[in-house]
Order: structure tokens, then sequence, then C-alpha cells
């Protein structure tokens, strides 16, 4: 039998990434919903919480099993209230997120981070879906 002596091939490089996640959840998928439609084992904020009940709302609940819904009519609350949650699971001021919230922060975070947020806040549930909604465009 012949040999044959060709030189073996080179090896080409490439380069190999991880696809992303197809369907995975954005922060603001189905997040602002009418009032009453939420699950309901979820435990409720209701609008006229100041931030004082708020932060410790937050603390009680960023870790807990049920998540929680948000109540507001405001889109400027409602902004401040996802990143009150983000601070809260992230061991962040929550005071200082509700009165000055990181968008840029927000908008940076992680598929698994989004998640984590997500398992926490359930939904924004408003009588105003497009003031909630237009406030919340900033993040998405």
């Amino acid at each position: 039998m012949p040999h044959d002596s060709a030189p073996a091939p080179e090896p080409v490089l490439m380069q190999l990434t991880v696809p992303g996640k197809t369907g995975a959840q954005t922060l603001l998928d189905g997040l602002v919903r009418p009032i009453g439609s939420a699950p309901a084992a979820a435990e409720v904020l209701e609008p006229d919480a100041d931030d004082e009940a708020v932060s410790e709302f937050l603390v009680r609940i960023a870790h807990g099993d049920t998540g929680f819904v948000a109540r507001t009519d405001s889109g400027e609350r409602a902004l401040a209230l996802v990143a009150a949650t983000v601070a809260a699971l992230c061991g962040e001021d929550i005071r200082t997120a509700l009165t000055s919230p990181d968008i840029d922060f927000i908008k940076g975070l992680k598929p698994p981070a989004v998640e984590a947020l997500r398992s926490v806040l359930l939904a924004v549930e408003t009588a105003d879906p497009e003031a909630v909604h237009s406030a919340l465009a900033v993040l998405g």
C-alpha cells in the first residue's frame, strides 16, 4: 500500500462562543399588568407605602419564596421600586435607590440577575399602564 506523503492539514482556528439563550426573559417582559392580575400568593406593596415602609418590606421579601407585586400609577415610582428591588437583592442602600435610581446599573444586569429580580418583583400593577410603560422604557 502506498504511503501518502502529503502533510497533514493545518488546524483551523475558530472562535467559539456560547449562544445566547433564546427566549430569555427581559426585565420588562410582562412586568406591567392591570390591577388584580398578579398571582394570588404574591404579597402586594401598596402605592401609599412611604420609603421607609418600602425599605422594610424589601429587606424582608428580597430573599423570600413568594415574590411581590408593586401597585402604583406613577411611572416614576415604578422605576424607583425596580431600582430599590435591585438594591435589596444586591445588599445596596434601598433608600438611595428609591430616590436616585441607577439606570445604567439596572440596564447592565446580566440575564441571571434579571431572572433573580423578576422572581422577586413579579409585576407592577397599575391603572395607568401607559405612564408606567413610558417611565420604565429607559430600562429597555
